[in-house]
């Protein structure tokens, strides 16, 4: 019998099964994505114009976006996050999921989150960009994880192998892991980028929280240092606890849009509400925040898929120094 899935959008017959790739995956404007994000949505976020003033948290996913959006937050509002959920995307909206009119309407000053490369955003020298990465092995594992549970259950083969095959081939959200982070790399000595490692944020939080805060202005680095208790008050408020609480709530309100209050409500969220709630059974998801820590890819990889990884660094990597950010991570 001839059904269409309503994860890959595509015919199928009978028990075929549905892969994790192939069809899940599109490209939209130079952009790879799945069908999480809607195409006109995510044009609107490719040419969203920055407000002088602007801040972005930008990352490939899984290299500490979440945790970032937090401490900003945290360092404008004086240690204050939102309570709850949606407070939370309307203070720190994603910009490719939530499209302008979130970020014309949130409250500034605010972190707006993008996964978009430099080349597909419109660069402001108005705006102030932060931008977080994280060592390739580690992002795969996490990145593994985030997608297993945002996969229906049509989709058997979930294992970290299938995933590794497409995360080094660059066939899933946002594309190549390299691609992105070079395309922001390059630019890193301007005045209005900060980019550091998840790894250097995890070492030593307090002292990336201050070069945060001097960033975002003088007088949020000046007012922390001046004030030891505050200081605790903003890193405590960007707290692992913290940050799956909100999250695991942000992962259930994609699923569910209908639950988003209609006195907040947003367009962009209407049209991703009926597709989230035609959505079949997903896997099983882990927490947002899962683990949290510098190494976990030792756990994971096989000594092929070690092989097979540094051969692709070496590939794109090439006349780079961009892997020096890790060179004290006990890299393969």
């Amino acid at each position: 019998m001839r059904q269409t899935c309503l994860y890959c959008r595509t015919p199928r017959y009978g028990q075929q099964e549905c892969k994790m790739d192939l069809q899940a995956y599109r490209n939209v404007d130079g952009v790879w994505v799945n069908k999480t994000f809607h195409d006109d949505i995510l044009r609107s976020a490719i040419n969203y114009k920055p407000h002088p003033g602007d801040i972005f948290v930008a990352s490939y996913p899984k290299c500490g976006t979440t945790w970032t959006q937090f401490l900003v937050l945290s360092i404008l509002n004086r240690g204050e996050t939102p309570k709850t959920v949606v407070d939370f995307m309307l203070a720190s909206p994603f910009l490719e999921l939530m499209g302008t009119e979130a970020a014309e309407k949130m409250v500034r000053p605010g972190p707006i989150k993008t996964h978009l490369p430099f080349h597909k955003v419109h660069f402001s020298s108005e705006a102030k960009y932060i931008y977080a990465t994280r060592n390739p092995y580690d992002v795969c594992v996490s990145f593994y994880y985030q997608v297993v549970g945002f996969t229906p259950k049509c989709v058997e083969d979930v294992s970290f192998g299938r995933f590794h095959e497409l995360f080094i081939s660059g066939r899933l959200n946002f594309g190549d892991y390299f691609d992105h982070l070079l395309s922001w790399y390059e630019h890193r000595d301007l005045p209005n980028i900060l980019c550091f490692t998840y790894e250097d944020m995890k070492k030593d939080t307090t002292s990336w929280t201050l070069k945060v805060a001097d960033f975002l202005g003088e007088q949020y680095g000046s007012e922390l240092r001046k004030d030891p208790a505050l200081l605790h008050k903003v890193v405590s408020a960007s707290s692992k606890e913290n940050v799956n609480q909100i999250s695991s709530g942000v992962r259930a309100l994609l699923q569910n849009f209908s639950s988003f209050p209609p006195e907040k409500a947003i367009k962009s969220l209407e049209v991703q509400g009926k597709f989230a709630a035609e959505l079949p059974e997903m896997h099983e998801q882990k927490p947002f925040f899962r683990k949290g820590v510098v190494g976990d890819w030792k756990n994971h990889f096989t000594p092929d898929q070690i092989e097979k990884t540094k051969a692709w660094i070496s590939e794109k990597t090439r006349g780079s120094d961009v892997m020096q950010l890790w060179k004290n991570c006990d890299l393969p």
